[in-house]
């Protein structure tokens, strides 16, 4: 119980901060603690719902404006969630620990060649496209118990001409669609550990509260070297579980 608690506090301050999920944060996490990749995933899944939705609760408050397109990508991604029941129990587990370290290798090259503050302002993009992104992400994200936003975040940062701290509030919007999707599928098709990811969804939320505090407060060329730190950290962390 207290280990969960405390990863709880860990990841939401975590998704508060850097705007995503968690389940990067978690799933490793949980592994380390001996819990199996697909038990990881569930609850890492039932944590979003409690930390997305607060964690956009909060920046809402800060800028609304960002969210405009948030609803098309997470209708997208709600609907690619739908499909993660579906994958989970039929693909080996090692391809889902490979697609996540896909993930975050790809995240990690993105965001060191994206620029931290974009001056020219969001550009206007096609709804259609905007909710294929959100499907294709959401369907991924969802089957190896992450968010989404951890590869969402670099898109919009790298393509799509959002700054980082923007792109992140996105991100962890789009989180809410996912998650609930990936929620829904996993309980429907008996994978959801519900005492494990409501004790970690609880305690999120106070890690959350503090994470979107300190963000605010962040330069945001110091943001994104940050974020590159957490998702380096979350590759080592990887790597030692797939080959150690």
């Amino acid at each position: 119980m207290f280990t969960l608690a405390l990863f709880g506090v860990v990841t939401g301050f975590v998704s508060g901060f850097f705007g995503i999920g968690g389940g990067t944060v978690l799933v490793p996490l949980l592994l380390l603690a001996s819990y199996d990749m697909k038990s990881a995933v569930a609850i890492s899944i039932m944590q979003m719902v409690f930390s997305s939705i607060y964690g956009s609760f909060l920046n809402s408050k800060k800028n609304r404006d960002i969210l405009k397109d948030g609803i098309i990508i997470g209708f997208g991604g709600f609907c690619g969630g739908l499909l993660s029941g579906f994958i989970v129990p039929n693909i080996d587990e090692i391809y889902l620990k490979y697609t996540f370290l896909a993930v975050v290798i790809f995240s990690i090259y993105k965001v060191s060649l994206s620029k931290a503050d974009i001056v020219e302002g969001v550009k206007e993009h096609n709804r259609v496209l905007l909710f294929i992104i959100g499907f294709f992400i959401g369907t991924i994200a969802m089957s190896i118990g992450v968010g989404g936003s951890v590869l969402l975040t670099p898109i919009l940062a790298g393509y799509m001409y959002y700054n980082l701290k923007d792109a992140s509030s996105l991100g962890l919007f789009f989180v809410i669609f996912s998650s609930i999707a990936g929620f829904i599928s996993l309980s429907l098709n008996d994978h959801m550990l519900y005492s494990d990811g409501f004790t970690v969804g609880l305690f999120s939320l106070f890690g959350v509260y503090f994470g979107i505090k300190i963000k605010n407060l962040t330069h945001i060329g110091s943001y994104k070297y940050l974020i590159l730190g957490l998702y380096i950290i979350i590759l080592v962390s990887l790597l030692n579980n797939i080959f150690f």
